[in-house]
Parts: C-alpha cells; structure tokens; sequence
C-alpha cells in the first residue's frame, strides 16, 4: 500500500507517447465521443477512422456474427485493440505453424508488434466492437495463408 498526498492531481495522458493499448482503452471508455459514428454493415465488417495523428491513429470497428478479418500483419506498426463489446477471438500464427487462439471478452486488450500475423473473429451469436491503435499509423497489411504443416504463405 502507499498513501497519496492529499490534493494531488493527476496528469492527463500524453498520448503522443501513451502505449497504444492505453490509447485504445481509454478511447473505449469514451462512448460518447464515437457511439454516433458506430455501423453495422451485413455484408462486412465496418471500418470508421476515429482520430489520426502524427503519432498514432485510432479505428473503431463492428463485427456482426460471423465477420472477421483475414490473416495479415500490419507491417512494421506496433498497436492494440480493445473489445468494447461482444466477444471477438483472435487467432494468432507464431514461429512455423503453431497457431494460437485468444478469446476476447469486453473490457479485454490484445498488443501486438511489427510482423505479427493475427486474425480477428466475431465467433458469437452477437455483434462486437472495437477500438484498434497504430502507431506511428496503420501500415500496409500483408496478407496470408496458412497451412498447419508448411507453415504461412504470403498472398
């Protein structure tokens, strides 16, 4: 335990150098300043720019049972996303073909670095959102295949 002087005031963040995951959470905590820009499309998932800087950009995102994204990496971008609601799974390749799955529940946060190949599902009966962070922004998305015994293939 520690004691907090009386009459300290925290500062706000500085999220020209906040770690992405912070950024995204604390956007999510923020309804009010997104939950008017917020789609739904039956077709794909939906995309909306929240905010972009010279230090990082912010996306929210809905996804209808069903909707995912493709396996990809997001380049040399270090980020995060932030389930608002719903539930998503990410599903994770690492080194060969070791896959890995990461059930996602609101209020949960997954980070992830240059190169990292996910993919992103909305596996339940109801629709998700989320916010994700790029930072410095998000870079070109490399596509992938994946096979259990060869490994990943770039497309």
């Amino acid at each position: 335990m520690f004691a907090v002087p009386p009459n300290t005031v925290a500062a706000p963040a500085d999220l020209t150098i906040a770690h992405p995951v912070r950024i995204a959470r604390e956007l999510a905590a923020d309804r009010g300043s997104w939950a008017h820009l917020l789609r739904y499309d039956p077709e794909q998932r939906w995309v909306g720019l929240l905010t972009r800087t010279e230090s990082y950009e912010a996306w929210l995102l809905s996804w209808l049972p069903g909707q995912h994204t493709d396996l990809h990496d997001h380049g040399g971008a270090t980020g995060a996303f932030t389930v608002v609601s719903g539930a998503l799974t990410e599903r994770v390749i690492q080194r060969g073909a070791t896959e890995v799955l990461h059930p996602l529940v609101a209020g949960q946060s997954r980070v992830f670095g240059p190169n990292y190949v996910h993919q992103v599902h909305n596996n339940g009966p109801d629709p998700a959102v989320s916010i994700h962070v790029y930072r410095p922004t998000r870079a070109r998305m490399t596509l992938y295949a994946h096979d259990p015994i060869t490994g990943l293939r770039r497309m």
